[in-house]
């Protein structure tokens, strides 16, 4: 990505926040037994845990250059941590709402190329619906492991 469409990227997200993209106020209370109370061990057994890990490998939710931008992008928030701590976190949340957002935004175009196939009475493959599913399930895997 170069410097321009950095730029651009930047002034797409500007001011947004993780509060602002989960369309919330006040951050979601935890249980009082912590987060780990959210996700029932006997309903998500380890095999499917790592059935789903494995998938996450091979299911890359960014490409190579947006996930290298990201990671340089965080470098440099995390780097500037020292002199202006404040700042370095609101940057923070907003790297994140807008990786979120952008995630976000991929999962919708290719929602919208299924549908468009099937609004115009086009044969959707199983094959595809398939590798949709899959493409789904490794991201909602991977959300319930954090």
């Amino acid at each position: 990505m170069n410097d321009e469409s950095r730029t651009e990227v930047d002034q797409k997200y500007a001011g947004l926040t993780t509060a602002a993209l989960a369309d919330v106020g006040e951050p979601m209370a935890v249980p009082v037994g912590g987060a780990s109370t959210l996700v029932d061990p006997a309903v998500v057994p380890a095999t499917v845990a790592a059935k789903v890990a494995a998938d996450d490998q091979a299911t890359p939710l960014f490409s190579l250059e947006e996930a290298k931008e990201f990671r340089i992008r965080w470098d440099a928030i995390q780097g500037g941590f020292v002199d202006e701590p404040r700042r370095a976190v609101e940057q923070a949340d907003g790297l994140v709402a807008g990786t979120m957002k952008r995630l976000a935004e991929i999962f919708a175009d290719e929602r919208a190329k299924l549908e468009g196939q099937l609004d115009r009475d086009e044969s959707v493959s199983t094959e595809n619906l398939r590798l949709a599913l899959r493409r789904y399930r490794s991201f909602f895997g991977r959300l319930l492991s954090v």
